[in-house]
């Protein structure tokens, strides 16, 4: 499948950088169905573009990405077969995150929470605000962490501090979210685009078949992960969805938009 443009995800180019941004602020640019399908896709677009030789990933307004939306959330509820999709589309997104060649880096301007951070932790390299977080609260709302969290994290960090913070759902602030491994330097906000587009520009002048090369040979350890705990965790996910929890969650989230 192609990419297809769409206005929940801007490609901007600076040069031989290619800036992508999650263009739903109004939702915290958490996933609708047009920004997860496009997420999917753009990898393999960029993959393929010979121009492009490194990628920054950023969110627009306050937000990195606040992950899964409510309406979503509640449609994977009611319907089996969406519920299904929605977590194949999540390991495929990651899959393909892992998979591009080119050098990622995440850009976290503002919160990545639950899908969002999982997001920006499959990038490369993870540049954060100062003053921001990530937290992944799957389990707050009833849900197993099945879409990166229980998959990636005991990678970066030990898997006591990884059951720590998955079951818990606490908010990481950035210092700590470079302590644990989950991040690598932090800026002040004001100065993080331009950090993170000065890095890959530097990274685009590498050799290109050493940088592309080694970030595939060190991805081999992720992918293994994904490929191994990764059916496991998105099917116990979608069978929380069953649960007398979630159903309390659901209701919670429609009786606040009504």
């Amino acid at each position: 499948m192609g990419y297809t443009p769409t206005n929940d995800l801007l490609i901007e180019r600076d040069g031989n950088v290619a800036i992508l941004t999650m263009n739903c602020p109004e939702t915290k640019n958490a996933f609708s169905d047009e920004l997860h399908v496009a997420m999917q896709d753009i990898w393999n677009h960029l993959a393929l573009d010979k121009t492009v030789r490194a990628i920054v990933l950023t969110g627009a307004g306050k937000a990195f990405s606040a992950g899964g939306n409510i309406p979503n959330f509640i449609r994977c509820y009611e319907d089996l077969q969406y519920r299904r999709e929605s977590m194949r589309g999540a390991q495929r997104l990651l899959n393909a995150m892992l998979e591009c060649p080119k050098p990622i880096i995440a850009a976290v301007n503002g919160p990545a929470v639950g899908l969002g951070c999982s997001l920006a932790v499959s990038c490369d390299i993870v540049l954060m605000a100062e003053e921001t977080f990530m937290s992944d609260p799957h389990v707050d709302i009833g849900l197993v962490a099945g879409d990166g969290g229980a998959v990636l994290w005991p990678l970066y960090m030990s898997v006591l501090k990884a059951k720590y913070y998955l079951l818990t759902g606490e908010r990481i602030p950035a210092a700590e979210c470079i302590e644990l491994g989950l991040a690598n330097k932090a800026y002040p906000g004001d100065k993080l685009m331009e950090e993170a587009v000065a890095l890959a520009a530097r990274l685009g002048k590498k050799p290109q078949q050493a940088l592309e090369e080694t970030k595939r040979a060190v991805n081999l350890h992720l992918q293994q992960a994904v490929l191994n705990v990764g059916p496991f965790a998105c099917a116990a996910e979608q069978e929380s969805f069953s649960t007398e929890e979630i159903r309390k969650t659901i209701e919670a989230f429609t009786n606040k938009s009504n």
